[in-house]
């Protein structure tokens, strides 16, 4: 008798309902992950997240050999694949955590109610949400649209199930169906190898994931408060990819910085705790979005901006992709995501703001630029996030509010250290011109050797005029 245990974005063994249920059935059990690039379409996994999920799969697979049993490796189409492994193992059961996504959501439902109908125990668990998106619903039983009424809701539920701990062996089959190997799946980059910021950035998997937590929970969480929104200093927890792959769940970070929050303060959301929970909200609440909304990552929540007039420049694009755009903060971000797979939240709100409003394109352009590039590219997140930053989403930004990428430059890297980390060329200037070199006058340029135009771009656009631009094509569409 065998039980399948089906992984997807939950690649740990701790606080994972459903190991903990295939193994409590006392069978043996026969870990399983499906690479679904058939199952997803046009939403499989861009470049920076496949370099991450080898790494977080080789990571679960060591953990698994070392608890006597190995992770069976298999691509396609999962309908098809778990009918092959059910016949080569005999298995009577097949386990699973919830995925969100709406290609994930009516797949998993049509082969639970299929499986169950030839007598296999199919069972679903949710590890990767504090509440999933059904359960919180405002007082008129209709979805939350709002981010703060959901966030007290959420808080006033807050975590109520008990972690199951990791099992300390899984019992393995007396043999296991074949499997492909890692490398067979050539996740990784080789020519060329465009990787080598991703490996000194991080450390995918479960162990790398608690070791971010502790960090976060013993020193930055305290001044995140104050820190967050400065991205030439370590003032957030780069937790985001490890919650992607479900290295970490956000139950368990909600407890250990509320317990922490609690010995310190004697408040579980004192310090800086409450500010960075209401960060795990958003993403909770992208997910509620996503559930309720399942064109979310298409199509505009607020119907007028199907018809806005976006002037797409793919010239203009290429330039705000390199971060080759004249302004050094948006140029510093992009350059930061292409090398490292993240960038700094301050930070993607600014480049995000340059290209809808400045450049006038449309969102979709730079979500799928993120998708591709972003180690925590996460289906909800992104696509709320770019609905909120152009103003056509849920609780969206007001489309007047254009982030001036100077303003917000000076604002938030002072000292430039970000940009001058990001921006090399830029190094010699004196903080009063780095976030606007052009303002420079020649002689001063000529002291430190900088040539603007060949070391370093002018502006692509002048913000100003770009900025009146977008507000009257956002009047255009008021007048509809």
């Amino acid at each position: 008798m065998t039980t399948i245990l089906w992984l997807g974005r939950d690649l740990r063994l701790a606080d994972n309902h459903a190991v903990a249920a295939a193994v409590s059935r006392g069978q043996a059990v026969v870990p399983l992950y499906i690479l679904d690039d058939e199952d997803s379409g046009n939403w499989a996994a861009g470049g920076a997240s496949r370099w991450w999920l080898h790494g977080s799969l080789q990571a679960l697979g060591d953990t698994l050999r070392r608890r006597g049993t190995q992770l069976i490796l298999r691509r396609g189409k999962a309908e098809a694949i778990i009918d092959q492994i059910i016949q080569q193992t005999g298995a009577t059961a097949i386990y699973w955590n919830r995925r969100y996504e709406p290609w994930a959501t009516a797949r998993n439902e049509r082969l639970k109610t299929r499986l169950t109908e030839r007598g296999i125990d199919a069972k679903s668990f949710n590890s990767a949400l504090i509440r999933e998106p059904w359960t919180l619903k405002t007082q008129n039983g209709d979805p939350y649209r709002v981010f703060t009424p959901f966030w007290k809701a959420l808080r006033a539920h807050g975590v109520d199930d008990i972690a199951p701990p990791p099992p300390s062996r899984l019992p393995a089959p007396a043999t296991f169906p074949d499997s492909d190997t890692l490398s067979s799946w050539a996740l990784r980059p080789k020519k060329p190898d465009w990787a080598a910021g991703l490996r000194d950035s991080w450390t995918p998997g479960e162990k790398g994931a608690h070791e971010r937590l502790r960090t976060f929970a013993e020193d930055a969480v305290l001044r995140y408060r104050d820190r967050r929104n400065i991205p030439g200093v370590e003032g957030t927890s780069r937790l985001s990819p490890h919650l992607l792959f479900g290295e970490i769940g956000p139950r368990q970070i909600w407890r250990m910085l509320t317990t922490h929050a609690t010995a310190q303060f004697g408040d579980p959301m004192g310090g800086g705790v409450e500010t960075f929970l209401s960060e795990i909200a958003w993403r909770e609440f992208s997910y509620h979005l996503l559930f309720h909304f399942p064109t979310l990552p298409s199509e505009p929540m607020r119907r007028e901006f199907s018809a806005f007039p976006w002037a797409n420049d793919s010239a203009l694009l290429g330039a705000w992709r390199r971060g080759m755009t004249g302004y050094p903060i948006v140029d510093a971000g992009m350059r930061e995501l292409w090398t490292t797979g993240w960038m700094h939240n301050r930070v993607r709100m600014i480049v995000a703001s340059f290209l809808i409003k400045d450049l006038l394109a449309d969102w979709r352009l730079g979500e799928t630029w993120f998708w591709d590039t972003l180690v925590d590219a996460d289906l909800a997140s992104n696509s709320a996030s770019w609905q909120w930053v152009a103003g056509c989403g849920a609780d969206a930004a007001p489309y007047f509010r254009v982030f001036n990428p100077s303003l917000q430059g000076a604002k938030f890297d002072p000292d430039g250290v970000y940009v001058r980390r990001w921006v090399p060329e830029l190094t010699k200037l004196p903080d009063a011109l780095l976030h606007e070199p052009w303002a420079a006058r020649p002689v001063d340029l000529a002291d430190i050797g900088l040539r603007l135009g060949q070391d370093y771009p002018l502006p692509i656009v002048n913000h100003a005029s770009a900025r009146q631009r977008a507000l009257a094509a956002f009047q255009r569409i008021k007048k509809g």
